[in-house]
């Protein structure tokens, strides 16, 4: 009884949305008409070229058959495939995409797989990269670049493909392939252009059954500061991941507001850059499943994954990475936490419980914060744990509920309900902003002493 009156409330209150207005599920702007009986119109898609070539030479490495790597898993197998001529890579590839998805599903961790890619030479790279995409594209360790132009090349591949395989389909295959184009449409239009500032990097992509993604805005590699937006129920790729990735650019536009604002005060270095990443790397659950933390677990190894990755890329060169976390996915975040990843700053907004009994069981260095709004009845039903926002979890209140700015003079609105909290000019977004840029001096909890949340804190 507990599940199904907690599951109907979430589905209820929480839909297909980020920013709080009506569901809308993703069309893509002027496409043609498809047709799911004949080959469909070709949309123009403006994605930039990739700067790799393809390549012919073999890897330098004894060759092996697919039969006697039929049994290796991890960092055995990466190593086999490197060394097979690169016909035989796309041979196996296409002929076990089981065992390719077994692999991304479980990696090796970050650090194995640089070290890895870093022992190839170049050719070697090129040649993997280019009979094996989709799991160059998607393993946490191969540089940001690399990545983004493989995937980039895979989304283009895969549109050409399928707006020209409808002939060949039967109807439930063809109604199946219509759909996933529209969520491949829905990809391009959140990466944007290639003049789009900041630029874009397609970080993550898996273009079969619910797909998942993940864009960068801004440049990981030498970020001072990254934030992840790790989203809960009801998102997906195909319906949300443009305004998922527009929440994203959001967030960046106000914490390079803020940090330019600082920079003029002499509170802060004005040469100090973000990256945001709109992340929807594990499928999110519905109605039917919600009550199960088993896509919490999916979560929590595919975002220790990514975190663990950006962490190994930039060495001794590490950015402050926050990870700003709604709704399951903040139960999700706390499991991934609770582990060996960490992280230096947790923001929480609506969340459906903890399966930790407080911020000493996370492995996070800086603070912890919880954001709870009027009328979001999921963060009291402590449906998965202890309530992050009780005093006995020990993590700061971030007001969501609507205020003044002391700095700015603005008029901030209050987040309503479980779904606004990403909404534009909220003090929820100017708090998550300044959690990801280490003010957390500045954020406001509601209390009598946001009044002398000024920049005078930070000179």
């Amino acid at each position: 009884m507990l599940f199904d009156a907690t599951a109907v409330l979430i589905a209820s209150l929480t839909v297909a949305t980020v920013a709080g207005n009506p569901v809308v599920h993703a069309t893509v702007p002027s496409s043609p008409p498809i047709s799911i009986t004949t080959p469909a119109e070709v949309r123009e898609i403006d994605l930039p070229t990739s700067q790799q070539q393809s390549v012919s030479a073999s890897a330098p490495a004894t060759p092996r058959s697919a039969t006697s790597i039929a049994n290796l898993t991890g960092a055995s197998l990466l190593q086999a495939l490197t060394a097979m001529p690169p016909t035989a890579v796309s041979d196996y590839v296409e002929a076990n995409p089981r065992r390719l998805h077994d692999l991304l599903a479980a990696p090796p961790g970050a650090p194995q797989v640089a070290g890895w890619w870093a022992g190839l030479d170049r050719t070697a790279q090129r040649a993997l990269a280019t009979a094996a995409p989709e799991l160059i594209g998607n393993l946490d360790g191969i540089p940001v670049a690399v990545r983004n132009d493989v995937n980039r090349d895979v989304l283009r591949s895969t549109i050409r493909e399928l707006e020209l395989g409808g002939a060949d389909a039967g109807r439930a295959l063809a109604t199946q392939n219509l759909q996933r184009l529209q969520m491949l449409y829905a990809i391009a239009d959140a990466l944007g252009p290639a003049s789009a500032n900041p630029p874009r990097s397609l970080l993550q992509l898996d273009t079969h059954d619910a797909g998942k993604v993940a864009i960068v805005l801004g440049d990981l590699d030498t970020a001072d500061y990254v934030s992840y937006l790790m989203p809960g129920m009801f998102i997906t790729v195909g319906g949300n991941v443009v305004e998922w990735t527009e929440t994203a650019a959001r967030l960046y536009e106000e914490q390079v507001s803020w940090l330019s604002l600082l920079a003029e005060a002499g509170a802060s270095d004005e040469a100090e850059t973000v990256a945001t990443v709109a992340w929807i790397g594990y499928q999110t659950p519905h109605l039917l499943n919600v009550g199960s933390l088993d896509l919490a677990y999916e979560g929590r190894d595919a975002i220790a994954s990514a975190i663990d990755g950006l962490q190994t890329l930039r060495g001794t060169d590490q950015p402050f990475i926050s990870l700003l976390a709604h709704s399951y996915g903040s139960t999700a975040a706390m499991l991934a936490l609770s582990g060996s990843t960490s992280v230096d700053a947790l923001a929480m907004i609506g969340s459906p419980g903890a399966p930790v009994t407080g911020v000493d069981d996370l492995n996070v260095r800086g603070d912890v914060f919880v954001g709870e709004a009027a009328w979001d009845p999921i963060p009291n039903s402590s449906f998965f744990g202890s309530d992050p926002g009780s005093t006995e979890f020990g993590a700061r209140i971030m007001s969501v509920a609507g205020t003044v700015d002391v700095i700015t003079n603005r008029v901030l609105t209050a987040s309503i309900g479980h779904n606004y909290y990403w909404g534009v000019g909220t003090e929820s977004m100017r708090n998550l902003a300044l959690i990801g840029i280490d003010k957390g001096e500045l954020v406001t909890d509601g209390s009598q002493r946001d009044a002398g949340r000024t920049l005078a804190l930070l000179l």
